[in-house]
């Protein structure tokens, strides 16, 4: 075999392995929402969560959520500081206990923030970190075209950048998946990211919540200082 033709077919090995492993961020993405929830249950499901929310100083919080996605409700009761924090949210419904009582001091509120602008901020929060990767087909979300291979963690994996539109959010977020499994490994967000700001997330483990494999642990790092924010860890 002359040299020519043997540069010939390796190219053309090259060539159909980088067409058959080329992948849409689409692709990516739904590939890693069906290892996650490959009955598809998360968008009308009934999920409880129990974690356990430790911090750098030592102290920890016990939170478990309910959750039901056909209704759209959320419920949380938290130990923190010894108390006990209920919070419940359904549309415009909203209710916040401290030890089991609706009343409370404003100093006792102003501490554990029991309002109603605030309650429902948790909602969104604890909805969209124990929803993704599904929470990134929500109404708003703009996933940017581009694959990339990175080094994230030590790991080589799939990088998907997502944006929203300005009336949900204006962070820029990076997602990083698993490029066998397409399991969610880790994410990062910025607020302005030419200045370095914002965190980043690393994951470890899982857990099966009903149908759903989530990720048991996650560790949180600002992107400047490096420094360690804490671990969440879904426990049950």
């Amino acid at each position: 075999m002359s040299n020519k033709a043997h540069l010939g077919i390796v190219l053309l090995c090259c060539l159909l392995t980088f067409s058959t492993f080329a992948q849409t961020a689409s692709e990516v993405l739904a590939k890693s929402i069906a290892y996650h929830d490959p009955k598809g249950k998360w968008e009308s499901g009934q999920f409880q969560l129990k974690l356990k929310e430790s911090r750098p100083n030592g102290t920890f919080r016990e939170t478990e959520i309910k959750l039901d996605n056909r209704q759209q409700s959320f419920e949380l009761a938290q130990l923190r500081d010894g108390r006990k924090i209920y919070r419940y949210v359904k549309g415009d419904d909203c209710k916040n206990q401290l030890d089991g009582a609706s009343d409370f001091s404003a100093e006792e509120a102003k501490k554990f923030r029991l309002d109603c602008e605030y309650s429902p901020r948790m909602k969104d929060y604890y909805t969209y970190l124990y929803g993704l990767p599904m929470k990134l087909r929500d109404p708003g979300t703009i996933l940017g075209d581009e694959v990339k291979t990175v080094e994230f963690d030590g790991r080589q994996l799939l990088q998907l950048k997502v944006t929203y539109q300005p009336e949900v959010g204006k962070d820029i977020w990076y997602f990083y998946f698993d490029p066998s499994t397409y399991a969610l490994s880790g994410y990062r967000f910025y607020h302005d990211e030419s200045i370095n700001d914002g965190e980043y997330i690393l994951i470890s483990g899982e857990q099966k919540v009903g149908p759903l494999r989530l990720p048991k642990k996650r560790e949180w790092y600002t992107h400047k200082e490096e420094k360690f924010l804490g671990t969440d860890e879904l426990i049950k």
